[in-house]
């Protein structure tokens, strides 16, 4: 397996003044993740009530992901996900002051070893490459696969039909498309004063990364109110930097009126 990274990563941010009067985006980047060459962490937080509980995602998420993963190495990524989800949404709770929350969007990319081969006769170049995902709310990962773009997360609106049930199921209310008349979101990490309304566990999935995969977009959704799965990438496709298509992904944003903050990053596979 080469020794020069197989991804790129750019990102773009922008706190959109016009109609907001800060930031409370959150964004973490982490190479070579959990000591090993050419993994990579990829995450996004949209934070609400405040940057408290986006900020201490940002700053804590991939040390719990790290540390549950190395554990026991043999665990499905996604079960360690949603474990690191529901202990750093437990921490927020107990930890912080206020009520925060954010939205989270979550990656993980590492080279595996073939399912069929015993590990003493892999050899070079038979390694693949799987990403896994986690999210909450309505943060957003977009794959673009031959063309096409592939969500790989869950809108957890209290719009959505299943999510209303569960909320009305643990007692809640669904008013004006809130829960409880206030919260957007069904699921986030914080959010103390929602209880079991409000839950931390994520929608995960994984993948097998092929030649067919161009790039990823994790954004928060500042974009996504205002531009779809597929003309995101459509937008870029063409960039060969990501940070420029990030930028671009940003501006175009903006340019639609987007009223919230906007934070994009795009990975190239």
């Amino acid at each position: 397996m080469s020794i020069e990274a197989t991804y790129s990563v750019g990102v773009a941010e922008n706190k959109n003044s016009k109609f907001r009067r800060s930031m409370e985006d959150v964004h973490t980047y982490v190479k070579n993740f959990a000591s090993r060459l050419d993994w990579g962490y990829f995450a996004v937080f949209d934070g609400h009530a405040g940057i408290q509980a986006s900020k201490w995602c940002g700053s804590h998420l991939h040390t719990v992901v790290e540390k549950t993963l190395l554990e026991d190495e043999t665990r499905d990524v996604r079960d360690v996900l949603n474990d690191s989800f529901v202990l750093i949404d437990k921490e927020i709770n107990s930890q912080l002051q206020g009520s925060s929350g954010c939205t989270a969007a979550v990656c993980v990319l590492r080279w595996e070893l073939p399912d069929d081969i015993p590990a003493d006769q892999v050899e070079l170049g038979q390694h693949k490459r799987k990403l896994y995902t986690g999210n909450v709310g309505d943060s957003r990962i977009v794959l673009f696969r031959n063309g096409n773009s592939i969500r790989l997360t869950y809108d957890h609106k209290a719009s959505d039909i299943l999510e209303m049930q569960r909320v009305e199921k643990a007692g809640g209310l669904i008013m004006k498309s809130r829960v409880n008349g206030m919260l957007a979101v069904t699921r986030s990490l914080g959010d103390k004063f929602f209880d079991s309304l409000v839950i931390g566990n994520p929608f995960t999935t994984s993948v097998e990364i092929t030649n067919e995969d161009a790039f990823l977009i994790l954004a928060c959704d500042g974009l996504w109110d205002v531009i779809d799965d597929q003309e995101a990438c459509e937008l870029i496709k063409d960039y060969t930097d990501p940070n420029e298509a990030a930028k671009n992904l940003v501006r175009c944003a903006l340019e639609r009126g987007t009223t919230d903050n906007v934070t994009v990053m795009v990975v190239f596979l």
